[in-house]
């Protein structure tokens, strides 16, 4: 019997070449997502080694990378202030085993029936978030708290940098690095070969290091100095019911931006398509390793994703491989962590947020879709007023009623006819939604004359409609009289 190869070798040097592509897509990134979120930076080289070599071994999806998202930060962020450091990695552990769960009972493929419209918001609103946190960092200030407290204090920040040397030169580095990501795409084919967020923090880096600008840099300890497997106190602490709260948003979030971004990335290649709930459990596996080393948070990445079937990757080798590189730059040059400045990250970081805000399909959805962009901008506003979780559960009410709106349709028709009773028809599906409708229609039927009611076209009834027309048919025929006559028993 021939054993298959685990990782297959006939495409290696695709997939080698692939592997350094997103490595050099995903070392600014993992850094500067664990910065954003409050946590030592080589925590986020930490989840991009194990969505390499733990998750990217695992089946599910062949092409797709994982590692610490941007989608995550604000929620990371409000965890470690809430519950401290040393609890993330239970959250992150018990959010790793809901996932495992979730795959084993093929819980996956439900997750494509979230509305896009509260995805798209979701992330919309976690980039206005994101965006408005770093612009802080950006200017080598501290932000003042949440979404609403940092955008109100937009405009202190530009008085207050405006006046600051230090300020200024930190603005100036981040500004650049955010005009380096945006003009990238511009410069010629032979340029853009180097990937356009490893240019920008490195052209950063080395003009704050030439010039020697006093601004802020990434704090370096070394991998061994930052990770820490969680004690039985943390574990105990899950119990609590805003840890709770905070490992179900971990699981829901993950899961479905991990699932949404394998449907995006099986449209990108021809090779096998995703099985969602093996990958589900993929990310759980990763989630779980990640948790018992105090790590943040993994989803799947679809900029690094990306990335990886445009380099030409044709099997999963470029992700593990794309792992062991983060390995051995943590290992071997952590150093180099402490000459990157923070307002370069912030740079990065930015223009993630921005673009997580789907502004171009903004206007077409509110032209032919004007339910679905308003459910999109509330579940946006939602999250930047509250918070991650409870605007998420917004947008989920607010899509459940627009299709309960939409598919409880309910046509009232009425003829009058000389000599013969009033005919009202009633068809499609009577919910408690279309009541006021009911009412007004039945209100408004002329009285003392007999009147019909015709049912044969109501697909549904619920209790609601069932009841208020009971009660109006006993008031008309209350003497007994029976002007109102209905064609089935309500």
């Amino acid at each position: 019997m021939v054993r298959r190869p685990l990782l297959p070798t006939h495409h290696l040097r695709t997939d080698v070449t692939a592997s350094l592509v997103v490595f050099l897509v995903a070392l600014p990134l993992c850094v500067g997502v664990a910065v954003a979120s409050g946590v030592p930076a080589e925590l986020g080289l930490v989840t991009g080694i194990v969505g390499g070599l733990v998750t990217g071994l695992l089946p599910g999806s062949s092409l797709q990378v994982s590692g610490p998202a941007a989608g995550l930060t604000v929620l990371v962020h409000e965890a470690v202030t809430e519950h401290g450091l040393p609890m993330l990695g239970a959250l992150v552990f018990a959010a790793g085993l809901l996932q495992l769960a979730m795959g084993a009972l093929r819980l996956g493929r439900w997750f494509r029936a979230v509305s896009l419209s509260v995805v798209q918001g979701m992330l919309a609103g976690i980039g206005l978030v994101l965006i408005a946190g770093q612009l802080y960092a950006l200017a080598g200030a501290r932000a003042p708290g949440q979404g609403p407290a940092n955008l109100a204090g937009l405009p202190g920040l530009a008085v207050t940098t405006a006046g600051d040397r230090t300020g200024l030169a930190a603005a100036a580095v981040g500004g650049a690095t955010l005009l380096v990501l945006v003009l990238w795409r511009r410069l010629p084919a032979r340029v853009r070969v180097v990937p356009a967020p490893l240019a920008a923090v490195a052209l950063a880096t080395a003009v704050t290091a030439l010039a020697d600008l006093p601004i802020g840099r990434i704090q370096v300890n070394g991998l061994l100095a930052v990770v820490r497997a969680p004690a039985p106190e943390q574990f105990a602490g899950l119990a609590g019911a805003g840890a709770l709260g905070t490992v179900l948003a971990f699981t829901l979030i993950a899961s479905a931006e991990s699932l949404f971004s394998a449907a995006a990335v099986d449209r990108l290649h021809d090779g096998p398509r995703t099985d969602f709930d093996k990958e589900l459990m993929a990310q759980g596996a990763g989630n779980a390793v990640c948790g018992l080393l105090g790590a943040l948070p993994m989803t799947a990445v679809i900029v690094r994703s990306a990335a990886n079937v445009q380099a030409g990757a044709r099997t999963k080798a470029s992700r593990v491989l794309h792992g062991c590189w983060l390995l051995l730059f943590a290992a071997l040059l952590p150093a180099a962590l402490g000459a990157i400045p923070v307002a370069a990250l912030a740079g990065v970081l930015v223009h993630a947020g921005a673009k997580l805000i789907p502004l171009k399909s903004l206007l077409p959805l509110w032209r032919s879709h004007r339910g679905e962009a308003l459910v999109l901008a509330a579940t946006a506003v939602a999250i930047l007023a509250t918070n991650l979780f409870e605007g998420v559960l917004l947008g989920l009410l607010l899509a459940v009623l627009k299709s309960a709106w939409e598919t409880s349709h309910l046509h009232t028709e009425v003829t009058e006819r000389p000599g013969a009773p009033v005919l009202l028809r009633l068809s499609g599906n009577a919910t408690f939604l279309r009541l006021p409708r009911l009412l007004e229609t039945l209100d408004s039927l002329p009285p003392g004359r007999p009147i019909e009611v015709d049912l044969a076209g109501v697909r549904h009834l619920d209790h609601a409609c069932r009841a208020a027309l009971r009660e109006w048919v006993q008031r008309h025929n209350a003497d007994g009289s029976e002007t109102v006559r209905v064609s089935a028993p309500v």
